[in-house]
This record gives C-alpha cells, structure tokens and sequence, in this order.
C-alpha cells in the first residue's frame, strides 16, 4: 500500500482512492490551497521538477493545453472513455462547463481578456475548486504560471502530472470544430450562427495573447506528448510509466477521419438452437440465411475500403464468407472461454455447479469461468482490436455475443456493471459512427428468425454453504 511508504508527508488525517492507478490508495494532508504560492520562478524552465516524490502506483492527472478549438474536449472524452474501458476509473473535468455554473449567462469574448482582472479570478477560483478531483483536466492551461498552479498541486498530494497539448496551425480544421462542436455550445444559444463566429475567434485570440506552449527546452523536465494538427506530428518527451505510455499509444492511435463500424454476430448457429454456450459449431439453415442477407445489406451499402474481422471461429467465418469480400480472421475475437462450462445449457450450469452459477450472477464482469475467462480478461484480450479500430476506417466487426458486448461498451462509454447485459441479439447489424463527442448507434434487423441467446441480470442472489438459491426477474 503507498501510505504505508509515504514517510515525507506529515499530519496524514484522510486517505482516499486513486483513479489512474487501480485503485492504490494515496494519503493527502488538509489545508492546501491550490490556488496559493505557486507562480513561476523562471521565465523559461518549470521551477518544479516534474520528477516529484512519487511511488510506482501514485495517481497520474492528465492535463490538456491548448487554445480553444483545437480538439481538447474530443481528446479529453475519448481518453476518459478509454481508462475507463481498461479498467483504470477516470472522470473529466470541463472547466468550461464549470465556468458556466459559477457565471450563468454569457456575453461575449471580453470575459476571456487577459486584463479582465473579476473575470480571471472567477476562472481561476473555478480551477482551484476542481482540482482535488480532478484526473482529466480539460481546460486551456495556456499560461505556465496556471501550469505551474496544477505542478504544486501535484508535488503537494503526490501525483504524477502528464500533458496533452493540441496544437493546430490549420484554418480549415479550426473553422471545422467552430462549426460542428463550439456553435451548439451553451455560450451560444440563441445566437446568430455568423454573430458566434466572430465571438469565438476573437474568444481564440484573447488566449493567443498569453499562450506559452510547451517548450521542448524549458519544459524537458515535464513528461507531456504534442498532438500537431490532428495527428499529422507527435513529439512525446519523459513518459514515466505504464499508464503514461498507455496513453501516448492511444492518443498515437485515433483519428476523426469519418468512418462506419459495423459491428454483428455469427449467424445461428447449431449450438444456439439447443441454448448451450460457447463451443465451435457451425451455422444452423436460419443462420445461412443470415450471412446471405448480411452479404446483400453490406453490398447495398456501398462501403468503400471496406474490411472484414472475424474470429478463428467456424460460425463466424462461414457468416463472413458469404459476404464475397476477404476478411481477415482474428483470435482475440474468439467467444468468450467458459472454461468447464463449454457446450453446457445455463439449465445444466445451474445443476452441476450451483455456487459458480450465483457466483457469475453476483459479478458477472469479473466472474471467471473456472478454467476459462472472464468479461474483464476479455476486455484484455480485445484492447489490441480496439487500437486497431481506431487506427481503420471502414470495418465489420462478426464476432461473438461477449465480445460484440465489449466493443460496444467501448464505443458507448458503458460501466463494468452494464457491459455483460448490453443486448446484441442475433442477425441484427449495429452500425456505429462516431460524432463528435461520442457514437451514433443505427440498429438494423435483417429479417431473418433466431433464437434470443440474451440472459436478463438477476434481481437478488442469495449463496450459502450448502447451496445457491437464486430469484429471478
């Protein structure tokens, strides 16, 4: 546990949990203003190191820098949205949209002057208030003296501080985010579309006017990655840790190229027909039919570039194959294992192993499969197809019921506790595009029959030594 190694920090009265690091509990002392005593020494170099005391496991606040529409808040979500999925629990914090809470109506660029002194201390109280919380720090962060307040912060409760600066230099990709993300803006509601324009762009330019980006010289001591126009260029510089180096591959990784994700099952198959679980069957006639029409939808959709992804599965390859595109097979998009439950009915599960059967409802994300997986072992085996996801443009995805559960949770931002009851029923085609700031989910049934293979969560499950009792909806 680190707070039984933190030595340097006296009067320890509070422990609470860490959100980057799985969970590592690390103390911090009351009474520290963040706000306080924390300008910069130095007109170049970061007067603190960004090397702070710190322990392996200590807690890593993600700090973005940049002028405004230059994709922060995009960044920001879509990182969230990624620890998140791999289990590491992280929570945004917008300034933004705190600022709009503390001042409620809004009106104009004047507030974000430089020598607008009552609207800078409303800024910076807002700041302050948030960063006790904070994991994903969601703001401009443009001056090094408000960088410099987040570094104390950090050396005072033990965090490892990681910068993500998006720089654009490209007018049609600024005038692009205007227009899709700033423009539905509460800031502007109400407002004439040319009138917001002009407001934001000169909004830009009051930042412009003490923006101090990261220096490649001043701030060698920071650990931070610089995202160039979009992810055209990167300079990554001092990564520390696993988590860090996690974050840089991800960021590497997406794109806002637009695209399509289609995301379905295998046919029926023969061994859904008997309701067992797992095993290699083949595709049963009304699963046939099903690749024939998925063939035929996905031909009337006139994708360009399209790929195909299946498991090394036989259902899934026979669905694929009927679509008449080549596909490519993946293992991590194999069934879940179920271990010694594989080819059982759940009927058949609940006979011969009734602690695991309530067990698995108690905790179905985490459950193992005595000898098999879990959805969480699952989400790890699928990460590197998510990466390859994000770097592609145009895919389908036939996979399985628990995995198609798992990307999905990914690209709608599910909770551990909604991932293993996400329903993607049989012969039905999701098809995702990502917008701005999340997905947008088309559901296409393709006419043809099967057998409903989804399991509702359970109301209570109750365990004992001698048996398990468990209440159904």
């Amino acid at each position: 546990m680190a707070t039984d190694r933190i030595q340097s920090h006296a009067s320890v009265s509070k422990h609470w949990d860490c959100r980057i690091c799985a969970g590592t509990p690390v103390s911090r002392r009351l009474g520290f203003s963040p706000g306080c005593g924390a300008t910069c020494q130095c007109a170049c170099a970061s007067s603190i190191p960004a090397s702070v005391p710190q322990f392996t496991n200590s807690p890593t606040m993600i700090v973005l820098v940049g002028l405004p529409a230059r994709g922060k808040t995009y960044i920001s979500k879509k990182l969230t949205r990624y620890l998140n999925w791999i289990g590491v629990p992280t929570k945004v914090f917008n300034v933004g949209q705190y600022r709009r809470e503390a001042v409620r109506s809004y009106s104009n660029f004047e507030f974000f002057r430089p020598d607008n002194e009552e609207a800078m201390k409303i800024r910076n109280a807002t700041i302050s208030q948030h960063l006790f919380c904070t994991q994903v720090f969601d703001a401009t962060n443009t001056t090094r003296e408000r960088r410099e307040v987040i570094l104390s912060f950090a050396k005072e409760y033990g965090y490892k501080v990681f910068f993500v600066e998006s720089i654009c230099d490209d007018p049609e990709i600024i005038a692009e985010n205007i227009k899709q993300v700033k423009l539905s803006s509460p800031d502007y509601v109400n407002c004439d579309k040319d009138e917001a324009v002009a407001d934001f762009l000169k909004r830009i330019e009051c930042y412009k006017v003490t923006y101090v980006p990261l220096d490649d010289d001043c701030d060698r001591n920071l650990s931070y990655i610089k995202i160039f126009n979009v992810g055209s260029r990167y300079l990554v510089n001092r990564v520390q840790d696993h988590i860090q180096s996690r974050i840089v591959y991800y960021l590497m990784n997406i794109h806002v190229t637009p695209r399509t994700i289609y995301l379905c099952r295998h046919g029926e198959s023969d061994l859904n027909l008997l309701g067992r679980i797992g095993g290699d069957s083949g595709l049963s006639s009304r699963g046939n039919k099903f690749a024939a029409a998925l063939g035929k939808y996905i031909r009337s959709q006139c994708i360009p570039d399209l790929k195909i992804w299946t498991s090394h599965m036989k259902r899934t390859i026979q669905t694929a194959e009927a679509v008449g595109v080549p596909y490519e097979q993946w293992k991590a998009l194999n069934e879940i294992d179920a271990g010694v439950c594989e080819e059982m009915t759940y009927e058949e599960i609940q006979e011969h192993y009734p602690e695991e059967f309530a067990l698995r409802d108690q905790d179905k994300y985490r459950y193992r499969y005595p000898k098999g997986e879990s959805y969480e072992d699952l989400v790890h085996r699928l990460e590197p197809v998510i990466m390859e996801l994000e770097r592609q443009e145009n895919v389908l995805v036939v996979c399985h019921q628990a995995v198609m559960r798992c990307l999905l949770a990914y690209f709608l931002d599910k909770s551990a506790d909604e991932l293993p009851y996400l329903k993607c029923p049989l012969h039905t085609v999701l098809k995702l595009t990502p917008v701005a700031y999340g997905c947008k989910v088309e559901s296409v049934f393709l006419n043809v029959e099967a057998v409903n293979t989804h399991r509702d969560r359970p109301v209570v499950v109750f365990i004992t030594v001698f048996a398990a009792v468990l209440v159904m909806m």
